[in-house]
């Protein structure tokens, strides 16, 4: 498997970092003061190859906080407000798709 830093890094528009934070596995979003939030709109917005490589550099750095790091699509919608860019990061924002009070 190739490394996220090795693969060929396209950038068709804004794009953010995303992983799991390690101790209970809930979405995050890398962030301009090099921290993780769980909030996208704290969400590091990169607009180019280059930026992403390098916040992704850094974000897969921090493995101690985060595991499985990638960069992925949002848009920008007036006012500035953030959303997830395709159907995968909109799922993930929204949290867990099912009832974990039923016993399966």
């Amino acid at each position: 498997m190739t490394s996220p830093l090795e693969q060929k890094i396209r950038i068709t528009g804004p794009s953010m970092i995303t992983a799991n934070r390690t101790f209970d596995g809930a979405v995050i979003y890398r962030t301009a003061a090099k921290s993780w939030s769980t909030d996208l709109s704290d969400a590091a917005i990169v607009r180019d190859a280059d930026g992403a490589r390098a916040l992704l550099a850094e974000s897969v750095a921090d493995d101690l906080g985060a595991v499985g790091a990638y960069i992925a699509p949002v848009e920008i919608k007036d006012g500035g407000k953030i959303n997830p860019g395709n159907l995968r990061e909109y799922i993930r924002s929204r949290g867990v798709t099912i009832d974990l009070s039923v016993p399966v």
